[in-house]
């Protein structure tokens, strides 16, 4: 009997070049929470440098667990893991809590060690509580994540810090602007490879353009060792603080959240359903990876939704391939010269990149949403509210001011608070109390309207 193409073993080389595209597609994406946090944090170009690997490194070691699996433990499917962009704005506000900024990583590192344990535990539950979750919550929550983000690829584009003399600068705000003309043109104009790796050659493209101007730094690359590993607690030993972990906690959920209905998309793509088992084996990867992530001074892991993407356009369904992807993370995360590349691109120039990134979240989470039932007004109201709350730390960061600083740490995150309201409201609207009103005329809260019409044999009534 043939292998399923899930479980193929190409040849060596197209294993390593499809590999590698996995790793393309990614690889943006994995960079960006260190460089958030670490700038937020105030670290020197080498610690920014060594974070970064980590991150690459544990990113490997996630996307190990998930594609080759141990135990129970690993969806075994074609499923890209990195750091999760939904911890970003925690992590953020946990830094700008943190009086001594050099205990901020530590404390982010408890937490995650802590979320990411009861994750594990919470696995094998969460897979059968999964119909909490349907696309009119995980909609909401995904494009926050994308809308939350968005303020920091404008940042970006302005410069390096609001202290400099040029911050916001025509020069700064014009390789924003070039570097993000060249992705929208790769994009447009291009194929295969060269398309799916759009956002890191404007990078290069926008970093070459900066060199004249003077912003380009390459001191990172000079300074940088060949080999390295990732000390571990390199910045210090975790420390535990209960709001912290409180916040990560939610932040656990709403990547649990993803990821399963990351997992739910590609078994129908790769045509290997994923059923409770698998989804539960998939959590646990991603939350043992999480937990143990921080050991190498690395955070949060989740499912990579972009990568799902590179699987249905190439229909290469290989989950091998994507563990030699895999391998590619960790050597360059073992590589800081590699690593220390990210941080010779200049601000403005990852802020137009940025745009395309962090807008691609929030377009991700919109079509969501286009499969959640908004011809339903419960739906709208549902989606109205959790998108309101979850961006007032956006429109109005001062608007939690009067509170305690342990409530605005989950407070600050429009992720976090977003995604309660969502699930809360769901339930409320949609699942109590609905026996008086006529199935055909209410799509269930579990259900989108297609589902309803496949079970039902009707069309969803129209609002």
């Amino acid at each position: 009997m043939a292998d399923h193409p899930v479980d193929e073993k190409l040849p060596a080389p197209k294993m390593a070049t499809t590999g590698l595209q996995h790793v393309a597609a990614m690889y943006a994406g994995v960079v960006a929470p260190p460089l958030i946090v670490g700038a937020a944090v105030g670290l020197t170009p080498a610690e920014l440098t060594f974070l970064t690997g980590a991150c690459l490194f544990t990113a490997g070691l996630a996307t190990f667990l998930q594609t080759v699996g141990v135990w129970k433990i690993g969806a075994r499917l074609p499923f890209v893991n990195g750091v999760t962009f939904a911890g970003v704005a925690p992590m953020t506000a946990i830094v700008a809590s943190t009086d001594d900024k050099k205990d901020a990583l530590p404390v982010i590192f408890g937490a995650v060690i802590v979320a990411g344990l009861l994750g594990f535990l919470a696995a094998p539950f969460f897979s059968k509580a999964v119909r909490f979750f349907p696309p009119v919550v995980t909609g909401t929550v995904i494009t926050l994540i994308g809308v939350s983000l968005l303020p920091v690829a404008f940042g970006w584009a302005q410069g390096a810090s609001p202290d400099a003399d040029d911050y916001g600068s025509a020069v700064n705000l014009g390789l924003a602007a070039i570097t993000l003309l060249v992705v929208l043109l790769l994009r447009r104009f291009t194929r295969g490879f060269v398309k799916q790796i759009a956002v890191l050659l404007g990078m290069v493209a926008g970093t070459l353009i900066a060199i004249p101007f003077g912003v380009t730094d390459f001191s990172p690359v000079a300074d940088a060792d060949l080999v390295g590993f990732p000390t571990p607690f390199h910045f210090g030993a975790p420390q535990f603080q209960l709001a912290a972990i409180i916040s990560l906690c939610v932040v656990m959920v709403v990547s649990m959240t993803e990821s399963t209905a990351d997992m739910l998309a590609l078994g129908e793509i790769v045509d290997r359903p994923a059923d409770e088992r698998t989804i539960a084996a998939g959590l646990r990867a991603d939350t043992l990876g999480s937990a143990l992530a921080p050991l190498f001074n690395g955070f949060m892991c989740s499912a990579f939704a972009q990568n799902i993407g590179l699987v249905a356009m190439t229909r290469i369904r290989s989950r091998f391939v994507v563990a030699t992807g895999g391998g590619f993370l960790v050597l360059m995360g073992l590589c800081p010269v590699a690593a220390s590349l990210i941080a010779v691109v200049p601000r403005p120039v990852l802020g137009g990149a940025g745009v395309v990134l962090f807008g691609s979240v929030a377009a991700s989470g919109i079509q969501t949403l286009a499969k959640a039932g908004l011809d339903k007004d419960n739906n709208v109201v549902v989606v109205a509210v959790s998108l309101a709350v979850g961006v007032i730390p956006i429109s109005a960061p001062e608007f939690y001011h009067a509170f305690p600083e342990t409530a605005r740490i989950v407070l600050d995150s429009g992720i976090s608070t977003g995604c309660v309201v969502a699930v809360l409201l769901n339930l409320v609207f949609n699942h109590l109390g609905r026996g008086g009103r006529e199935a055909a005329d209410v799509t269930h809260p579990m259900e989108t309207g297609e589902d309803l019409a496949a079970t039902t044999g009707k069309a969803p009534a129209a609002s």
